[in-house]
């Protein structure tokens, strides 16, 4: 059965829609407005502001909530593949593995189950905003239907759990364990690996799945540590404190409490409907409003989906890419608030183009930028409107409407958002942009006023922007000791976003210096795992032990990645973030820690498929030897 997207019942609402009329004054007065919100939010600290959860927060990665942690034996023998980390670049990369033949395997993790982010994060209305037909990966492999277009944590974390179960992985799982250290020992052209339980075993090859939204953090406020009343952060919630649990149960330990949460980003965006329903009383502290538009969510008929062609997920992720990259595509498959956003902008690059006599395919980036910000002063408009339209207090309203372009931050898509201010509960605490002034024993001081709370919850996000082996909490030492914080000391250096000079037999499976695509991070496992595989079986066929890139190819790519000045995310007139580095001027070292292929998610997926099909795996050394060179 072929569609072009999936059924939508009436009732649902379409996507926002741009705002007409706008003119030149309306959109002159948007950039020196836009400024203004800048600057007075920019902080001298940047991206050293935030502090770490332990020592103030009594949950964090120490103590696991969800499983019982029982005693075992430390390990100590031979695996040939191990990954670190236990949510989906670990799921998918050994599933791929699996299907490749590989079996001896270990995952390590120090969950008590595999999950990853979806397993930690179990705030109330957790979801994941991009459409689960694209996000959840494996979804024909393993039989999963989505009930919606986008799914709940419980329902991602038991996808998650379903591909472990079907793959076999359980049986090489080594949960609720810490890494110590992860050292290369060139002697045995290994690396080990020792844990806090007492592990010390030895793996031929390894892979880091530890990604960008592994550790949280928390806001640099005065007096985090005096606060004696129950706190947590969204990332470790404390469902003893609120009662209720994640499957949408009523949080009936909040009814007769004043809860405050600090922070109004994509987290919060998802909870404070949930705070704001069960909460005696909610205030939420904000410094900068989120531009929420509609989501527009709906289930997902089941005759349809059953119906649907063999290899449709692969056709459809290809499409989301496709349209993430160039915003041109036959069809739209998704058709969400992501793929609506590059289509409108590229169609008004077309549109200008055409009004000006001139050939749209002959159209630069800076064309395509004039066009983000001509299309973007009319929808932000327009969700700004919304905003309006919903809320009821006018006070309110005006603090909930976001002063900046829409990929400054993280875009947010929600239908329950907006309407939980009109509960008469519920109090937004708009600091205009100067944040939480300190807290105390009792409460949160703001706008030189005091909020006594019972309940105070952190949605505050993650070390996205901290270097690589913080965000891990580990230290990785390659070839003769070098240390990989030192490696990479100014700034990421890789061949591919995977592969380092000097870490032989080491995989780093993320986001950056690849596809970077952020608006379905679960792509770019999925297609690392093809490519381990291939390698994986390459070396099998040549009867070799080491894998590394060449020091050729890896100062080839770091140039290629800083010849990227093609930015549509973040930029300096946004208002501070972590998707411009906190208003702050990126250096070569940001460039490289957060940096992405220069031609496009699509055009990386489609060269790297090339390279591990083409047989020559260009750029590698397999026991010092590329196979080119060799052929």
């Amino acid at each position: 059965m072929t569609v072009e997207h999936i059924p939508v019942p009436e009732a649902v609402p379409e996507q926002t829609k741009p705002a007409e009329g706008v003119t030149d004054e309306d959109r002159a007065a948007l950039r020196t407005r836009y400024l203004e919100e800048r600057d007075k939010r920019i902080r001298a600290d940047g991206t050293q502001q935030y502090k770490d959860l332990k020592g103030i927060l009594k949950l964090s990665d120490d103590k696991d909530p969800y499983t019982e942690v029982k005693p075992r034996e430390p390990l100590s023998d031979h695996v040939d593949f191990l990954f670190l980390g236990g949510g989906f670049a670990a799921l998918t990369v050994c599933a791929r593995l699996k299907e490749a033949g590989f079996n001896n395997m270990r995952i390590l993790d120090s969950g008590g189950n595999f999950g990853g982010v979806w397993y930690w994060n179990r705030f109330p209305g957790a979801m994941c905003d991009t459409a689960a037909m694209v996000y959840l990966p494996l979804l024909e492999e393993v039989g999963t239907r989505p009930s919606a277009k986008y799914v709940r944590g419980p329902e991602i974390l038991a996808h998650a759990q379903r591909i472990a179960k079907h793959y076999g992985l359980y049986e090489h799982a080594l949960f609720s364990t810490h890494l110590e250290s992860l050292t290369w020992e060139e002697e045995g052209q290994q690396w080990r690996v020792k844990t806090k339980e007492g592990d010390n075993f030895t793996a031929t090859h390894v892979a880091m799945g530890t990604g960008p939204l592994n550790k949280p953090h928390l806001p640099g406020v005065e007096g985090l540590e005096k606060f004696k009343r129950p706190a947590m952060h969204t990332a470790r919630w404390d469902f003893e404190v609120t009662g209720g649990g994640w499957n949408d149960e009523v949080m009936d330990k909040l009814k007769d409490k004043r809860v405050g949460i600090i922070g109004t980003g994509a987290t919060a965006v998802q909870c404070i409907p949930q705070l704001g329903r069960d909460s005696g009383e909610l205030f939420v502290f904000q410094r900068t409003a989120s531009a929420v538009a509609v989501r527009g969510n709906h289930e997902i008929d089941p005759e349809w989906f059953a119906n649907l062609e063999k290899g449709w997920q692969a056709k459809w992720l290809s499409n989301f890419v496709t349209l993430m990259s160039t915003g041109i595509a036959d069809v739209d498959h998704v058709h969400d608030g992501w793929t609506d956003s590059v289509k409108r902008i590229t169609g008004r690059m077309i549109q200008e183009a055409v009004k000006n006599g001139k050939n749209p395919a002959e159209m630069g980036f800076a064309d395509y930028i004039k066009a983000y910000h001509l299309s973007d002063d009319e929808y932000t408009t327009a969700v700004r409107a919304r905003t309006d339209e919903i809320v009821k207090d006018k006070k309110t309203a005006d603090g909930l409407k976001a002063w900046y372009r829409q990929y400054c931050k993280r875009p947010c898509f929600h239908d329950e958002y907006l309407e939980t201010f009109n509960r008469p509960t519920v109090h937004l605490v708009d600091t205009d942009g100067q944040g939480v002034e300190r807290i105390d024993e009792t409460g949160v001081w703001a706008n030189g006023k005091h909020y006594e709370l019972d309940v105070l919850v952190y949605a505050t996000g993650f070390e996205f922007s901290s270097s690589y082996t913080k965000r891990s909490a580990l230290e990785v030492y390659g070839r003769n000791g070098l240390a990989l914080s030192d490696a990479w000391g100014e700034g990421m250096k890789s061949y591919q976003g995977m592969h380092v000079r000097d870490f032989p037999n080491l995989f780093i499976v993320g986001i950056f210096q690849g596809a970077s695509l952020i608006s379905n991070v679960t792509s770019n496992f999925t297609d690392a795992g093809l490519t381990i595989a291939a390698m994986l079986k390459k070396e099998k066929e040549l009867g070799t032990k080491v894998i590394e890139t060449s020091v050729q190819a890896q100062d080839d790519w770091v140039k290629l990645i800083l010849s990227n000045t093609n930015k549509i995310t973040g930029g300096p007139e946004c208002t501070p973030g972590y998707y411009n580095n906190e208003g702050h001027e990126e250096g070569e070292k940001e460039r490289l820690d957060g940096g992405r292929y220069p031609h496009g998610s699509h055009k990386y997926f489609a060269y790297i498929d090339d390279w591990r099909t083409n047989g020559r795996f260009e750029g590698i050394e397999f026991d010092g030897q590329e196979v080119a060179v060799a052929a």
